[in-house]
């Protein structure tokens, strides 16, 4: 039984630490410097969306507050907080965490990668936000690419930017974001 104690114990030990090794952040952004994000709205392609995004300390902690009106009227139908990730390595990440709340609302995350050419083209994963802030961990592999023309999968080494998204649908869009990392 004394064995079979510590074999256990060993055990847990090493799956406890590749599960640590495994999450281990390759890149994070707290909304600290809001210089490097920006607001864009489906205005740039004549759609009638409207919206804004703030930046708040809530709790001592930087946040981003993204709200508005999304409409698909007049082929619209987004608001976007977006940030360039050019000089930012993220070979080795397998997934996104998010740490999010809103109005109870379904959101999207858009990767822009270096083979995503034209202005409508994306990989998304969507994620549903309650009243109180929660982790949302989105594996790369299971984006969704935007149209036939793309891979079928993200390559992490061609990630060029990052949006929060309100899309798609008719509805008023209310997401506070407290953290976006990538994660291997």
């Amino acid at each position: 039984m004394f064995i079979s104690k510590q074999i256990l114990k060993i055990y847990l030990s090493f799956f406890i630490m590749t599960n640590q090794v495994s999450a281990e952040e390759i890149f994070r952004d707290d909304f600290e410097d809001s210089s490097k994000w920006k607001f864009i709205a489906d205005d740039v392609m004549g759609g009638l969306s409207t919206g804004s995004v703030v930046y708040e300390i809530e709790e001592g902690t930087s946040i981003a507050y993204l709200n508005g009106e999304v409409t698909t009227e007049n082929n619209g139908g987004f608001i976007q907080l977006q940030r360039k990730l050019k000089d930012v390595n993220l070979d080795q990440a397998r997934f996104i965490k998010i740490i999010a709340r809103g109005n109870n609302q379904k959101y999207f995350i858009h990767l822009r990668t270096t083979g995503t050419i034209l202005p409508w083209q994306y990989y998304q994963s969507s994620f549903t936000v309650k009243e109180n802030y929660q982790e949302f961990i989105l594996p790369l592999d299971e984006f969704k690419r935007s149209g036939s023309f793309l891979s079928d999968k993200v390559r992490p080494r061609t990630i060029k930017s990052i949006g929060v998204v309100a899309f798609g649908r008719d509805h008023a869009a209310n997401i506070y974001v407290k953290e976006i990392s990538f994660i291997k």
